[in-house]
């Protein structure tokens, strides 16, 4: 039933091992690729319709669009996208409105969005209506805070503006220029 003999005895292993196998010359690495770097790992893809809100520079003006926006620097305007990040450094002042909001920085102004959450690093004043609030230990908010379910009354400030038939064809609008 079992076979007692090893194919692969080598008296100098004794440990059944099989041999390396002999290197062929297509199989040895040419010089270029052995002096050839490893390829750096890149960070995971974002969404292609991030825009990013530069550190150090200052924006006067309203944004809003339908896609995701990355705040480093300062606003002061009002914000009316689908996803918003606040970087440690950004600061908004002015209305937040979106469905997903992260904050690490500064708000000051109401923020209307059904999914809020306050880092650490945030530092909130104004009042939040939200579905779903996160607040790390650390983070500063001085305001009110009301969660507006789908199904109560006040839960219409959730939802976008009703677009105007006229401005369905037109793209996106951002008004905010770096201030001098």
């Amino acid at each position: 039933m079992f076979n007692k003999s090893k194919p692969y005895d080598n008296p100098s292993s004794g440990l059944g091992i099989p041999p390396a196998p002999e290197p062929t010359p297509a199989a040895t690495p040419s010089p270029a690729a052995a002096q050839r770097a490893p390829e750096p790992s890149r960070p995971a893809a974002r969404s292609s319709s991030l825009s990013t809100l530069s550190a150090g520079v200052k924006y006067e003006g309203n944004i809003s669009g339908a896609g995701e926006l990355q705040v480093d620097g300062s606003l002061k305007g009002d914000i009316r996208v689908v996803r918003v990040t606040i970087g440690e450094g950004g600061s908004v002042e002015g209305t937040v409105h979106a469905d997903i909001l992260e904050v690490r920085g500064r708000v000051s102004g109401a923020i209307v969005a059904k999914q809020v959450k306050l880092f650490a690093t945030a530092r909130i004043e104004g009042d939040i209506t939200q579905e779903q609030l996160s607040i790390e230990q650390g983070a500063w908010f001085q305001g009110r805070c009301t969660q507006a379910k789908r199904d109560t009354p006040g839960a219409n400030m959730l939802d976008a503006p009703a677009e105007k038939p006229a401005a369905a064809n037109k793209p996106d609008k951002v008004e905010a220029k770096p201030a001098a």
